[in-house]
């Protein structure tokens, strides 16, 4: 048996990063990951996609060069190269993956290749190797979640429905492809695959996609998709899936959609397999956690997708952190109302905090501003101009509590707006911060204009 004083079962966006931090904090720790290291999101998700997609955009804007002033003889001879598209998706993997392979040495973190399971709250089993630690941080993520809609598990088995895990390995660009779905995840693959020419259906079971952001942020991003000639049908329900098609109701009329793939991007679900031997707390979402990230097991903490509070790499990060803090007798915590969200559409989203309707739910005496797009004179030169910036603000004080913006370069700026939330900042703040010009983060500083009295640059009568 090879003891340690952490063992972290998991080696995603969450499980490194514990792991790195606990052992700069002088703990000897072990690291369990039964695949590569870095998770669904640096091998399968986060980056690979957005490895695809800044292809996409590069295609997208060589379609319209000559609204730039640039000639391409003959567009028709500008091609798609699946297969490069995917080598170098591949190697940019390849390079991020191996530079955490190499945190995680240096940091001198021992891995072990293998499924662990726990047999008790400081024993972990790896393959034939035992370990034993004071303390487990549980980093296992989570799976696709495969509805049960007739017919899809023979249609999955026959190679039709894939998940984004199996989008992002297809041998050949299929000529369309129908997504159940309108969460964040769907829309980055119908903005991929209709970038690149790829017919696109969004069948969407709410009335709605992206159901749980901002009224104005979800109406943008639907009308834009639409207009660029995706397909979405929502207060959709899938009857059943026959091959390569979609049988479903809508308006109490039966309708049907025939692609060459059919992308299943209905949730995710955790992976909680291989700790029953702890007797750990489920709810509904997942492990159950308190502000630390430690479970109702002494010593032994969860975080990530796992405990199912904000499926987002970027929380599993921090919520490492918080862990291997604790653990260290340093007791920090997450305030989830000022972690930041993104999607890499085109245009991209950011969004942070209150929407206007949680907000009057909440009880805040509501106030909002917003500025578009159009009026910023770096959207307009460089021809992406659809979107805004919104500013969710408390009147009583003025404090933000929600911003949310669509436009490129969106989920970079968003983070101004989790800095000046952290911090507690008012709209008078912002406002009184000085942009650099001409940038779209003027934007953010209008909007906070417009809330205390009057955009600058947009006429507000």
């Amino acid at each position: 048996m090879k003891t340690y004083d952490l063992i972290v079962v998991g080696g995603g966006p969450g499980g490194y990063v514990a792991a790195i931090k606990a052992s700069q904090l002088g703990s000897k720790v072990a690291l369990v990951e039964g695949d590569r290291i870095g998770g669904v999101c640096l091998n399968y998700g986060c980056i690979p996609t957005k490895t695809l997609l800044r292809s996409a955009k590069l295609y997208q804007d060589l379609m319209i060069s000559d609204s730039f002033g640039i000639d391409i003889e003959n567009l028709s001879d500008v091609k798609i190269n699946w297969d490069n598209l995917m080598k170098r998706k591949d190697a940019v993997v390849n390079k991020i993956v191996g530079g955490v392979e190499q945190l995680v040495k240096f940091n001198k973190i021992d891995v072990y290749k293998g499924y662990g399971h726990a047999t008790d709250a400081h024993t972990v089993v790896v393959g034939d190797e035992t370990l034993s630690a004071k303390n487990l941080i549980l980093a296992t993520g989570s799976s696709v979640l495969i509805p049960d809609i007739p017919g899809i598990d023979a249609a999955t088995a026959a190679g039709f429905v894939i998940d984004s895990t199996g989008a992002i390995k297809l041998p050949k660009q299929p000529k369309s492809i129908t997504i159940l779905g309108g969460g964040v995840i769907a829309i980055e693959f119908a903005t991929l695959f209709n970038s690149l020419g790829t017919k696109v259906t969004i069948l969407q079971r709410s009335d709605t996609i992206l159901k749980n952001l901002d009224v104005d942020v979800r109406n943008t991003i639907q009308r834009h998709l639409t207009d660029t000639g995706v397909e979405i049908v929502t207060d959709s329900k899938i009857t059943l899936v026959e091959n390569g098609t979609v049988h479903y109701t809508h308006d109490g009329k039966a309708y049907s959609v025939t692609s060459e793939k059919i992308l299943a991007s209905l949730g995710r679900t955790p992976n909680l397999k291989g700790f029953e031997a702890l007797g750990i707390k489920y709810d509904k979402h997942g492990v159950v956690v308190d502000d630390h990230m430690q479970t109702n097991v002494k010593g032994v903490y969860a975080i990530g997708d796992m405990c199912g509070k904000m499926m987002l790499a970027h929380v599993a990060s921090a919520e490492g952190i918080v862990a291997a803090e604790a653990i260290h007798g340093d007791m920090t915590s997450i305030d989830y109302h000022k972690v930041p969200s993104c999607i890499y559409s085109f245009p991209e989203v950011g969004v942070i905090g209150y929407s206007e309707e949680e907000a009057i739910k909440a009880g805040f005496d509501v106030g909002t501003s917003v500025f578009p797009l159009s009026a910023n004179g770096k959207a307009v030169a460089e021809g992406e101009t659809t979107g805004f910036v919104k500013i969710v603000h408390d009147k009583k004080y003025g404090e933000v509590i929600g911003v949310h913006i669509v436009a490129s370069h969106a989920t970079d700026m968003i983070a101004e707006a989790a800095v000046s939330m952290e911090l507690e900042g008012t709209i008078y703040d912002i406002a009184k911060t000085v942009h650099p010009h001409p940038t779209l983060s003027e934007i953010v500083m209008e909007a906070a204009h417009g809330a205390v009295d009057k955009p600058i640059h947009m006429i507000k009568r």
